[in-house]
């Protein structure tokens, strides 16, 4: 099948193992007595995962208490505050693959602390992204990031809307395949405030990264070989342009340039939006008719063309461990058992793409099965993706450098300066950091 064919990609060179004894029968060690601070990523699709904890906690005697729960941009910033302060004594925290590089100091290297066999068991590129510096700062959990489409089908079965949009734009209207489609689908479909034709993240991180995926799609890159900024070329200009027209015909929502990904998840799962560029965390949640009125209702579809390639932005979800952590041994068995395949099973089931082999291949055998076709669509979707990932700069200056660049990209969305201003502002700044950084 055609799962198995691309999927068998991403696992080549990789063995195949078989899934792994229960939590409670494993050997997590026994930690009786030992409480463990956690500062956590927050959000509904990581809550099943955190359910989880119970059972660790049940086999080793030991307590998890988490201190801090929020959005991986205000954990970012809470952690960096910590570190200014020297009150790093907590001993779990979330991280990701594009933050890793700025925690310098903060994380102990795993190399040693957790058995080389069970290291080769994750897939290896997800290893070599959470490895900074030559240190294994992260064990990856079931949260591979490569965005893909989510959809509306019924938008695509009403013959009136299909004449109604050839007559206006003259072509068909199916699934998007490229940003210009995209947008002028979003514009056809919205009829606001009551029904938007797409959204996205507008601040933070969030948008930086959404407009930097889109640059590369349009032939362009963020920083050159020597990181400088380049972002402010034909390409950037186009990118931003995109952003800019969508809002300027309220096709997004109005508070869209405050939202990050907890606010798009809710948003499409209302039902209220019909193109959602987002990650895979997000699938099962939109098809559960518990928590999305979307449900039944939502396809899967690999990511838009820019003029020159797939987006492509990427990244992954992990769990580290402080150096100042009192009890070293049961925070690294408390990061094993987050990212055991047990877990990565139960967490993937929700959506989530693993970063384990063997669970890649439950996955796959499980869509093969066919007892759940929208899983199968989404498993194809986003293995399709994963061939056009790639990962933010590798460099501390990254998210500092966001912090410099979201406003700008804000002030041109909402009409304050032209693309070309906000585009020359940013990188003018983006250039100071890199000159004062040493860069060149």
């Amino acid at each position: 099948m055609r799962n198995s064919n691309i999927l068998s990609g991403l696992l080549a060179a990789t063995a195949i193992t078989t899934v792994a004894e229960s939590a409670l029968a494993a050997d997590y060690g026994s930690f009786d007595g030992v409480t463990i601070e956690a500062k956590l990523i927050g959000g509904q699709q990581y809550e099943g995962l955190y359910g989880r904890i119970a059972d660790w906690e049940a086999a080793t005697g030991a307590k998890v208490e988490i201190i801090s729960k929020k959005s991986h941009f205000e954990i970012d910033k809470e952690i960096k505050s910590d570190m200014a302060a020297g009150t790093t004594k907590w001993c779990v925290g979330s991280n990701h693959s594009s933050f890793a590089p700025q925690y310098e100091g903060l994380y102990v290297d795993l190399t040693g602390k957790v058995a080389a066999e069970t290291v080769g068991e994750f897939v290896p590129g997800n290893i070599k992204a959470s490895t900074v510096g030559g240190e294994l700062l992260m064990l990856p959990r079931a949260q591979f990031d490569v965005s893909v489409l989510y959809y509306l089908k019924s938008n695509y079965t009403d013959e009136a809307k299909a004449a109604a949009f050839k007559a206006e734009y003259g072509y068909d209207l199916a699934v998007p395949d490229t940003w210009e489609q995209v947008k002028d689908q979003a514009i056809f479909f919205a009829d606001p405030p009551n029904f938007y034709g797409t959204q996205y993240a507008g601040k933070d991180e969030a948008i930086v990264g959404r407009f930097y995926e889109m640059v590369v799609a349009e032939g362009g890159n963020y920083l050159d070989e020597d990181k400088k900024p380049i972002f402010n070329s034909d390409a950037g200009q186009r990118a931003l342009q995109w952003f800019v027209d969508l809002y300027e015909a309220k096709a997004v929502p109005a508070g869209t340039t405050s939202y990050v990904w907890d606010d798009l998840g809710q948003g499409f799962a209302s039902g209220t939006v019909a193109l959602n560029l987002d990650w895979p965390g997000w699938a099962g949640f939109f098809n559960d008719p518990e928590s999305s009125k979307a449900a039944g209702n939502v396809g899967v579809a690999v990511q838009p063309m820019g003029s020159v390639t797939r987006t492509g932005w990427s990244g992954h979800h992990g769990f580290s461990v402080t150096n100042d952590c009192a009890n070293q041994d049961a925070a690294v068995s408390l990061v094993t058992f987050l990212t055991s395949e047990e877990s990565q099973l139960a967490e993937s089931a929700g959506g989530s793409l693993p970063t384990r082999s063997a669970v890649w291949t439950a996955n796959v055998a499980a869509a093969e099965a066919g007892d759940d076709a929208f899983r199968a669509e989404s498993l194809a979707a986003f293995a399709k993706g994963a061939e056009y990932a790639f990962a933010v700069p590798p460099i501390p200056e990254w998210g500092e450098s966001t912090n410099i660049v979201f406003p700008e990209l804000q002030a041109a969305i909402v009409g304050d300066k032209t693309v070309k201003e906000a585009l020359d502002d940013a990188a003018e700044a983006v250039d100071e950091l890199m000159r004062e950084s040493g860069y060149y």
